[in-house]
């Protein structure tokens, strides 16, 4: 019995042995010249397939690239739109009694957008303020495209010229323009002068050995070249790229990636070049990105003499190796590399409790305590970014509080008014509806709603008695300010509005802007009937402090002319239901 066991079991070993090895062996025995012309062919198909998938994920990237830039650029005009409809300025950008503050405005886009080179607003008749760039108002491609801006503009429709060479270096360049409307009809344009400095940069790098990426329109014309002495933007390349003229013919919407093998006449134009491309499309701009490289020059690259010399040495090495060590590789890794996948899969779902069987060899072994480790080593270091992201959430709250409560330190009337007026916003914000998001923007908004108070002289803020009209425009100052100081922290943009807007009517008799009705947002409405509880339920230099009841009648009376009626609804019924009580001291928010 134990003999019959002993050779099933050999026989068994044998099987597994003799499968590895005899493939092995086949391999190895195959003559040398149907190996060589096999891996001939195989390391061609290798090297175009390794070809195909790097001019794949550098065009698809780069076309990505692309989209987000435009994106971004349109994102940003649509922004400077919006602005000019808030400020009611969008009426006639060429009114002179802005013009000032519209250049202003214009300048400081121009210099926050180093892609930007010239923008210009201009109104129905074509006429108002610009910024950027004197020659690139100067040039007659810039001319050109900036008239079929204006006449797309006038038809309602966001436009992106075809690319031109832009100065004495043909920097590439295009037109992008928005339509200024008002109640519905045209009013204008707004429109900017691009720069594609940085997307010919990325190109750039992109073409490295020997392969050129670039980008044309759906004409068949360069948008971006590497290098502009090559290739001009503007220029029709259709008759000398097969992948150009391909594009052309493809339909608008399509979003494709195609690699295709193509012939094309050698400089010398004694023979021809065989040329291996990939285009992938951006229908967003009807553009495409567009790689492509020499077969000659990839197979040098590759080495494939050597290659193919070095693989028929190798063949006789390996095999006789590859017998002796097929059948431990077959057994003893497959099985422990499989656990490992298993738990890699786990631990790539999150699942960082999960651990690895230690089994195998003493390298597989040692792999498995080393994976088990760092799966710990995850897990725990999971919890610390949790608990740090929550200290640094209670760390910029903590910052904001302490802020609010220097501001109001200035004035002894003032002391714990920005805590009370973020108190009284977060209750009127609840009765509204708003969302815990909406909610926690609003209690920072309110929190530093009068941080521009550090920028007003302290003889205007202290003063006793009532302010001289002089004194009082020095006071108003402090929305602006407050909005100013604020705006280069990214993390606050969401809260402008409440800073800079809380002093604004809905009669528009408000400041700064004067703006009207839903232009001011519901932020600085709430902001504002809070601000205006606590002004009147403190004491003052010009008055002694209210009851709630007379506070809230005095809130109704200008409800309407200057508040919101939501909102006073809302302070109406949080004070009825007890949910809102005045509060005397400094209140952590």
């Amino acid at each position: 019995m134990p003999i019959r066991a002993l050779k099933r079991l050999t026989t068994r070993r044998l099987r597994i042995l003799w499968i590895v090895m005899g493939a092995l062996l086949i391999i190895s025995v195959t003559p040398l010249w149907l190996y060589h012309r096999q891996a001939l062919r195989l390391s061609e198909e290798k090297l175009q397939d390794t070809e195909r998938v790097q001019q794949s994920e550098i065009t698809r990237s780069l076309a990505s690239e692309t989209l987000q830039f435009e994106q971004s650029l349109r994102e940003q005009l649509l922004s400077q739109r919006q602005m000019l409809a808030l400020t009611g300025w969008i009426q006639d950008v060429d009114d002179p009694t802005h013009a000032p503050q519209l250049a202003r405005l214009l300048q400081v886009f121009v210099e926050n957008n180093p892609n930007i080179l010239y923008v210009t607003a201009v109104n129905q008749k074509a006429k108002g303020p610009s910024a950027g760039s004197v020659s690139a108002d100067r040039d007659p491609f810039v001319e050109a495209a900036w008239k079929r801006a204006f006449t797309s503009s006038m038809q309602g429709f966001d436009t992106i010229s075809e690319p031109f060479a832009l100065g004495r270096d043909n920097r590439p360049a295009l037109v992008v323009s928005v339509p200024l409307l008002a109640d519905g009809q045209f009013a204008g344009m707004l429109s900017a002068v691009v720069s594609l400095d940085r997307l010919q940069a990325r190109l750039r790098d992109a073409s490295v050995r020997d392969r050129k990426v670039y980008i044309v329109d759906g004409h068949g014309q360069i948008v971006a070249y590497p290098d502009t002495r090559d290739l001009v933007p503007g220029r029709d390349i259709t008759s000398t790229s097969p992948l150009a003229k391909q594009i052309t013919d493809l339909p608008r919407e399509l979003r494709a990636t195609q690699t295709t093998n193509f012939v094309t006449p050698a400089k010398d134009n004694h023979h021809s070049v065989e040329m291996i491309g990939t285009y992938s499309t951006i229908p967003e701009l009807r553009w495409a990105v567009i790689a492509e490289r020499s077969l000659d020059d990839a197979r040098k690259d590759a080495g494939m003499t050597e290659l193919t010399a070095e693989a028929l040495r190798f063949v006789v090495g390996v095999t006789f190796v590859s017998l002796i060590l097929g059948y431990l590789f077959a057994v003893g890794i497959t099985h422990p590399i499989r656990g490992l996948v298993e738990s890699t899969r786990a631990i790539s779902r999150a699942e960082f409790h999960e651990r690895a069987r230690v089994e195998g060899a003493a390298e597989i072994s040692e792999l498995a305590e080393t994976f088990n480790k760092m799966a710990g080593d995850i897990e725990e270091y999971v919890e610390r970014l949790k608990q740090a992201a929550a200290e640094n959430r209670e760390l910029f709250l903590g910052s904001i509080r302490m802020l609010a409560a220097a501001i109001d330190e200035k004035d002894p009337y003032t002391r714990g008014h920005s805590g009370r007026v973020a108190k009284y916003s977060l209750i009127l914000g609840d009765g509204l509806g708003l969302s815990a998001e909406d909610l926690d923007r609003l209690r920072i908004s309110a929190l530093l709603h009068d941080v521009g108070k550090i920028g007003v002289d302290d003889r205007v803020l202290k003063k006793p008695g009532k302010l001289t009209d002089e004194e009082f425009d020095l006071m108003k100052q402090h929305t602006v300010k407050g909005a100013n100081i604020m705006r280069p922290v990214a993390q606050l943009k969401d809260m402008l509005p409440g800073i800079e807007l809380h002093h604004e009517r809905l009669d528009g008799g408000g400041y700064p802007y004067g703006l009207q009705g839903d232009q001011i947002p519901l932020m600085a409405r709430i902001i504002a009937v809070a601000d205006t509880l606590d002004a009147i339920t403190t004491n003052r230099p010009y008055q002694s402090a209210m009851d709630l009841e007379y506070a809230l009648d005095r809130i109704r009376s200008l409800s309407v002319t200057r508040f919101d009626p939501k909102v006073v609804d809302a302070l109406d019924a949080a004070v009825h239901t007890g949910r809102l009580r005045l509060s005397a001291t400094l209140v952590e928010v």
